[in-house]
């Protein structure tokens, strides 16, 4: 279930919150980043999402208009996600945040598995 936004918000960063501030919302928006994914190739790069959880996600930052979905008939089915307009001009706000969390761990000396680059 898709959720319905308020009719009215106190400041601008609560819906930008509401619709980014998913568990993996943010993740999913990083890894589509100038790339189409398969909803396999999602699943392995967010590994320790539920596939209900990132099925869930996805559904919602579709609804919002932040990423595509183009399923093909063809079997088994195949379907890629990528960022429409609206989700490309989130991508310098990801890239920040990414360097934010990034510079975090380095000072709290905490691993990161990912060694990919968003940006």
């Amino acid at each position: 279930m898709i959720k319905q936004r308020k009719e009215e918000y106190q400041c601008p960063l609560e819906v930008t919150m509401e619709i980014i501030g998913g568990k993996y919302k943010g993740v999913i928006i990083g890894h589509l980043i100038g790339k189409t994914l398969r909803y396999n190739e999602l699943q392995k790069l967010i590994s320790h999402a539920t596939p209900k959880m990132l099925i869930q996600q996805l559904k919602e930052l579709e609804a919002d208009g932040i990423i595509e979905r183009k399923l093909y008939p063809v079997v088994p089915p195949k379907t890629e996600y990528s960022l429409t307009r609206r989700g490309e001009t989130l991508i310098p706000a990801i890239i920040e945040l990414n360097k934010w969390g990034m510079k975090y761990l380095q000072e709290e000396n905490i691993p990161c598995l990912y060694k990919g680059n968003i940006d």
